[in-house]
């Protein structure tokens, strides 16, 4: 799992094996089982996770007990709750929809680890910039895109999940009904259209 980790940097920055092991002391393995619970909101967590194999979700839970999925986290995805980077209560829960490992990440991993390497700055860099790229565009879809424009944007940033992840889920993240996610499904079978 930690190699998985060191060949996710690899792709994305020129580390050696040396650079790696002066970094990668603090990082953990953990294991999650289906539908474990493994950030609550309220809570101060102290990592991020680095996805090696499974699928996690972070969420909200309105005062009516609606859920609203904010984003998931298959292989090779980074996940954490931002606030916990300034020792902030978490917004969110994250949970194991399938049987999970992770690489557990120290809050100040990157920072730290850029500090010791420095090729791995510009790397933060682009993770954070990516990281609010991503919550912009997400914002503006849910604002000003139709549900079906939505659902094409989770099927292009996400091609692997429509089959692992339960409809009422991708329904959450679209920010629509289940019953309207079956209408856009049924109209795009319709137009012939293959995820």
């Amino acid at each position: 799992m930690i190699n998985q980790f060191k060949n996710y940097l690899k792709e994305k920055i020129q580390i050696t094996d040396e650079q790696f092991d002066s970094i990668s002391g603090d990082l953990k393995i953990k294991k999650f089982d289906k539908n474990e619970i493994i950030q609550y909101t309220g809570d101060i967590s102290k990592h991020g996770f680095f996805v090696g194999k499974g699928l996690l979700r972070a969420y909200s839970i309105d005062s009516k007990g609606k859920e609203h999925i904010l984003q998931f986290a298959p292989e090779n995805w980074l996940i954490s709750d931002r606030n916990n980077m300034n020792n902030e209560a978490s917004v969110f829960f994250i949970d194991a929809i399938e049987t999970t490992e992770v690489v557990l990440m120290p809050n100040d991993f990157m920072e730290q680890a850029a500090i010791k390497v420095p090729c791995l700055q510009p790397m933060h860099t682009r993770l954070l910039n990516n990281s609010i790229r991503f919550m912009q565009k997400r914002i503006n879809m849910l604002l000003s895109a139709t549900a079906e424009e939505r659902y094409l944007d989770f099927i292009k940033l996400y091609p692997n999940l429509t089959l692992r992840v339960p409809q009422w889920m991708i329904a959450s993240y679209l920010g629509i009904t289940p019953e309207s996610l079956s209408r856009v499904r049924k109209e795009l079978a319709n137009k012939h259209f293959r995820p």
